[in-house]
């Protein structure tokens, strides 16, 4: 099976940049550093850790999820909105390898077991928020590209004078970005295996080699000083699906008129039903 590449256009054969690195050079990136990451881990204390293989292999799930959904980036603020600037440039090339790789960076120096009861935890975690992400947006992209399709059909949604269809049952009935909840759910699971993080360099013996050697050691004076870097991701990118959620409903707010509040008075949270 061939998929469709979005970014190049069969007539022309130009190449869509701002596409291209949203989809490629950024998320090939990551999963690179978060390999070479367990490269170093395996290197220095000749061991892989389940924290470390946990991360790796949800981020990576996360970016093999996104190039195989790879049409539908087509739909996306991203692409539909903003201009290839400094911020997606900067952000597609530099910011997602190297920040979105802190947590196994971490664990490349400072190895962390988890108990069997921690990785079956996450790996709910991870479950549930892969769920609500990847069912949410599977139905928007259904309900936009083939609305006969029998998947979609129970959907109820109000029709706004520009044409426009506005879901207001299903994922999308629960709130106006719950793909974003998926999201950030999933992101919590990219920082929990890293624990209360920190750590101090100290010098040991090796038994073996008879030679004194540096090894990271947790401490009670130095746990917890680590999380600021470890955790800071889903502190940020809780921020920016905020941001991402604001600018959209202002977007709509212009493009709908009236109708955007026909359909926020039925849609009422934002990103976390009930709540916000």
């Amino acid at each position: 099976m061939t998929l469709p590449i979005p970014f190049v256009s069969e007539n022309s054969r130009t190449l869509d940049i701002k596409a291209f690195c949203e989809m490629r050079p950024g998320l090939l990136g990551w999963v690179i550093m978060n390999l070479s990451n367990i490269a170093h881990q395996y290197k220095v204390n000749g061991t892989i850790t389940s924290s470390i293989i946990l991360i790796t292999a949800f981020q990576a799930w996360y970016v093999f999820d996104a190039l195989y959904m790879e049409p539908a980036i087509l739909t996306t603020i991203d692409i539909i909105l903003d201009g290839f600037g400094f911020m997606l440039s900067f952000g597609d090339l530099v910011w997602v390898p190297f920040i979105y790789s802190l947590q196994t960076r971490y664990l490349a120096m400072y190895p962390l077991q988890l108990s069997p009861v921690n990785v079956a935890l996450i790996l709910g975690a991870q479950g549930v928020g892969y769920s609500i992400f990847r069912g949410a947006n599977n139905q928007k992209n259904r309900f936009r590209t083939d609305p006969n399709d029998p998947r979609i059909r129970h959907i109820q949604y109000i029709e706004t004078r520009s044409g426009s269809r506005l879901m207001t049952s299903g994922w999308w009935g629960m709130a106006r970005h719950v793909n974003y909840l998926g999201d950030w759910i999933m992101a919590w699971t990219y920082c929990l295996p890293t624990g209360m993080a920190g750590f101090v360099m100290m010098e040991t013996l090796n038994t073996v080699t008879g030679m004194t050697e540096k090894r990271a050691v947790q401490t009670p004076e130095t746990r917890g000083w680590g999380m600021a870097i470890t955790y800071f991701y889903v502190v940020y990118f809780g921020v920016l699906l905020v941001h991402r959620e604001r600018r959209d409903e202002d977007k709509c707010k212009r493009k709908y008129g009236e109708d955007w509040a026909k359909y926020t008075a039925k849609v009422k949270s934002r990103i976390i039903p009930g709540i916000y």
